[in-house]
């Protein structure tokens, strides 16, 4: 479900996101792909915030709120989680694999409003 790196951030999978979200617990999910790329949909409840504008948007994120970021694969919203860990955020975890790992396992996306 869960795992560290030495970057400062976890990893959840697409399994304990799943749990996570359906529990409705406060957490706060953010899709840092591109404008391009959200219109095919996001995991429901997603924010959408581009990486390129996470230095300018970074204080409007919850510090004390579990804040999992996703992208296509893992990498960009593993930079977005090491960014953020480093401005000490210490609840900021990396969906391992991506929107890809979670369409695959399954689960549907939402279109973007």
């Amino acid at each position: 479900m869960f795992g560290s790196n030495m970057y400062g951030f976890k990893e959840i999978d697409v399994a304990g996101l799943n749990s996570l979200l359906s529990e409705k617990k406060g957490v706060a999910l953010v899709d840092v792909r591109g404008e391009n790329e959200v219109i095919y949909g996001v995991i429901e409840g997603a924010q959408h915030l581009p990486l390129h504008l996470l230095p300018i948007k970074a204080d409007e994120l919850d510090k004390d709120t579990h804040t999992i970021f996703y992208c296509r694969s893992g990498a960009r919203s593993a930079q977005a989680c090491a960014f953020m860990a480093a401005r000490g955020h210490g609840n900021v975890y990396n969906l391992r694999g991506g929107i890809m790992a979670w369409t695959q396992s399954g689960l549907s996306l939402a279109k973007v409003a």
